[in-house]
This record gives C-alpha cells, sequence and structure tokens, in this order.
C-alpha cells in the first residue's frame, strides 16, 4: 500500500513539476523499474518535493508511535477496574451457581439474526489494515447468509461506514466514530446498541469483528462472540475457542537495538470465592444482572483500544515504507541529475573546444 501511494506521488511530482522532454536535452536512466526523462530544473525541483515528502511520511510515522504508546497507557489505566470487575463476577457466580439464574445477556435462542460489529479505522494512510477487516467481515457475512442467517451491521470507524454503507446489499443498521482515544463513554454508546438489539430479539447473537494487536508488523482480524455471554464471562470466537475472563494480555511498546518492538504481558487475575459472611443486600441474581452489562462495556473499551493500536501500528509501518521508497527514489534522481549535470558540462566544453579550434585554423 505504502509502495502505491508513493506511485502514485510520484506521478503527481511529475505532473507539478511539468516533466517534458528538452528536446535536446534528453537522457534516460533506469534504477530497477524507474526511468526518467528530464531536464536539469525539473529533476531538482522533483528532488526537492520528494524530500519534503520524505519529512511527512517520517512525522506521521512518529505521531503513531506516541499514539500506539497512549493506547497502551489506557489498557494499563482501565485494568484495576478490569480486575476487580471479574472478581466480583466470579465471587457472585460461585455465590450462586447452585440457582438457576436468567439473566438477558445470558439467553440463548435460536439464531434466526446475527449482529455484526465491524470495527475499522477512521483515516486511510495505513496499508491494508482496514481493506483485512472489511474482507473479514464479508466473509463472515457469506458464511452466515449461506446457513439462512439474517446480518445486521453496526459499523465502528468511518472507513467501515462509508464502505458497506455505498452497498445496499448489506444492512447497515448503526455507525460510530473510533475516535483519537477510545473512553468508556464511548464504548457505553455501541453496547447501549447492541443491548437494546438484544433484549428486544432483533439480533439473537452478537460478534465483533477487529483486529488483535500483535506486533507492530502483524495483527490478526479476530471474530469474537460478545452475546449471549456466559454467566462466567467467557468470550468465545467463531470456532468455539473461549477464553477465560480471568486470562488477559497487556501489550507494551518499547525499543530494542534503535527499532520499535511490541511485548505482550500475560497477566493472570487471580479469582476466589467471596467471603462466606458476606451478606447481600439485594438477590446475587440481581447483582449479576448488573455486573454483565459492566463487563460487556468493559470488552468493548478493550476491542476499541486493540483496534485502535493495530490501526496506528499499521500506519507506522506503512509511513516506514513510504519513506524507505522515498529515499531510494531521491537516491535514483540524484544519480539521474548528476550525471545530466555532467553531460551537459562535458557538451559545453567540447563546443568551447570546438570552436576555439576553428577560429584558431
Amino acid at each position: 500500500m505504502a509502495a502505491t501511494m508513493l506511485a502514485s506521488k510520484q506521478g503527481a511530482f511529475m505532473g507539478r513539476s511539468g516533466f517534458a522532454p528538452s528536446g535536446k536535452q534528453q537522457s534516460v536512466a533506469s534504477r530497477g523499474s524507474l526511468q526518467v526523462t528530464a531536464g536539469l530544473k525539473e529533476v531538482r525541483d522533483r528532488i526537492a518535493s520528494v524530500k519534503n515528502t520524505n519529512k511527512i511520511t517520517d512525522a506521521m510515522k512518529l505521531v503513531a508511535a506516541a499514539k500506539v504508546r497512549r493506547a497502551q497507557e489506557a489498557v494499563v489505566n482501565g485494568r484495576p477496574f478490569s480486575e476487580n470487575l471479574v472478581k466480583v463476577l466470579y465471587g457472585v457466580n460461585q455465590r450462586i451457581r447452585q440457582e438457576d439464574v436468567d439473566s438477558p445477556l445470558c439467553a440463548v435462542r435460536p439464531v434466526k439474526s446475527v449482529m455484526l460489529v465491524v470495527m475499522t479505522g477512521d483515516r486511510g494512510l495505513c496499508g491494508g489494515y482496514n481493506n483485512f477487516i472489511i474482507k473479514k467481515s464479508e466473509q463472515r457475512i457469506r458464511e452466515l447468509l449461506a446457513l439462512g442467517v439474517k446480518v445486521n451491521l453496526v459499523c465502528v470507524g468511518r472507513k467501515g461506514a462509508q464502505y458497506f454503507g455505498r452497498r445496499k446489499q448489506y444492512n447497515l443498521v448503526k455507525s460510530f466514530s473510533l475516535g483519537a482515544t477510545p473512553s468508556t463513554k464511548d464504548a457505553q454508546g455501541i453496547a447501549d446498541e447492541i443491548f437494546a438489539s438484544f433484549i428486544a430479539q432483533e439480533s439473537d447473537k452478537v460478534e465483533l469483528v477487529f483486529t488483535k494487536f500483535l506486533s507492530l508488523i502483524s495483527s490478526n482480524p479476530t471474530i469474537q462472540t460478545l452475546l449471549p455471554m456466559t454467566p462466567m464471562g467467557e468470550l468465545c470466537d467463531a470456532d468455539g475457542k473461549c477464553v477465560d475472563a480471568a486470562d488477559d494480555e497487556i501489550f507494551k511498546l518499547t525499543t530494542k537495538g534503535g527499532e520499535f518492538a511490541v511485548e505482550r504481558e500475560k497477566a493472570t487475575i487471580s479469582t476466589e470465592a467471596l467471603d462466606p459472611s458476606l451478606i447481600f443486600e439485594q438477590e446475587p441474581a440481581q447483582i449479576l444482572d448488573a455486573l454483565l452489562p459492566l463487563y460487556m462495556n468493559s470488552c468493548l473499551l478493550r476491542s476499541l483500544q486493540e483496534a485502535l493500536a493495530s490501526e496506528l501500528a499499521a500506519r507506522m509501518n506503512a509511513m516506514n515504507n513510504a519513506s524507505d521508497n522515498a529515499k531510494e527514489l531521491r537516491k535514483a534522481l540524484t544519480v539521474q541529475y548528476n550525471k545530466q549535470r555532467q553531460a551537459k558540462i562535458t557538451q559545453e566544453l567540447s563546443e568551447i573546444v570546438g570552436g576555439a579550434a576553428a577560429t584558431s585554423g
């Protein structure tokens, strides 16, 4: 994607600089697939243009790196709340495990309609990140439609909303903006839409399609079942693989050998039964009904943060590739410029010598 972007800018450079063969001064230099035919002034202007573009892509890379660090801090800062929520959820479940609890978020019904929550980016210039998520979503939609299941789409991120909104074969119910820093309020707005649809039985199942942040050069588009939830707070993917609520990972942006790197730290939350002497003022089932929406909101917020970190990492990688391409192009243009200048000097010297010889003869 970055190479394509730079190639298109290369064409724009040619248009801006007014590239045109000058008749007397025509020279062709090839470096790989690069071929340039221009006069000295045009090449010099184009070198300056590529240099400016290189500065822009380097700056965008550093900005994306700073935002990845902020996303990391948001995950770390939200961990104490998530840990305590999981501990209380586990303790309440241990207390009521002998009872038949009927929570609306845990209701398992025959699946006739699925809500697919697709998380893309708000902007481009991030390689194939948005395209990967959209293709994964389309693949899942085809699978569900083949089973005779209706699909309702909720898009988080402008790129996904624009793509699915222009195609009338998809039922786009609602769209949200991802934003620069996803907050609890943003997650709550999405959760309210999901909760209302599930409780009203407009959707029998809710799935998330987002990118799990693995490293700065790797991300994994993931399909995860959000509703119906299990009382223990487990989340399952489309293949039925479940992850316990007590198992968690934190990504950390670090540097190794002068290069950006990501480390994932697995942190298991210690869960234990509540003190038997603890007395609930309300029924444990009512407490569970209050805890599960909070846990769903927490899961949505974490998915938003993972999606944002994946987008920023993809943008870092794309801008790094664009910077490398700009340096190569600048190097090739400099060689071309030096060759043309040397050829011009040689031609002028030959004319001077030839003219002097003609006058002396």
